[in-house]
């Protein structure tokens, strides 16, 4: 799915900081670097985005810290969920207005939901 929303997002000309977490492997990768310099990294990727999309289907403690970081600075989110999935309520319960949460059944679902989001911001 990570796979799917880059390569979209890439293709729509849309550049992709995170990129590199749509290859396999990085997980490995990320156990080396020190928790500090992944911090201020993941931080300041989102500082300089204008936007965030997170994929919530799996639980993540990092993501939903990323969501709620964004969302502090007045980013819009996009939080995608696979539709038999049962997300955090912190989630799908937050009255946000920058935050979107959309569930998909399929890969074509889940860009049509990035689609119709970003649409939405380029027309407010």
């Amino acid at each position: 799915m990570y796979q799917t929303l880059v390569q979209f997002l890439g293709q729509s000309g849309h550049e992709v900081p995170t990129a590199h977490i749509a290859d396999t492997g990085v997980e490995e990768m990320d156990q080396n670097e020190d928790p500090g310099d992944i911090f201020h990294r993941d931080v300041n990727w989102i500082k300089e985005s204008d936007l965030l999309v997170a994929e919530v289907s799996t639980p993540s403690h990092g993501v939903g810290y990323e969501i709620g970081y964004a969302l502090s600075l007045d980013k819009p989110v996009l939080c995608l969920y696979q539709r038999d999935r049962k997300i955090s309520k912190m989630i799908s319960g937050n009255p946000h207005p920058l935050l979107a949460v959309q569930a998909y059944q399929n890969q074509q679902g889940a860009v049509k939901a990035l689609k119709r989001f970003l649409s939405q911001l380029s027309e407010g």
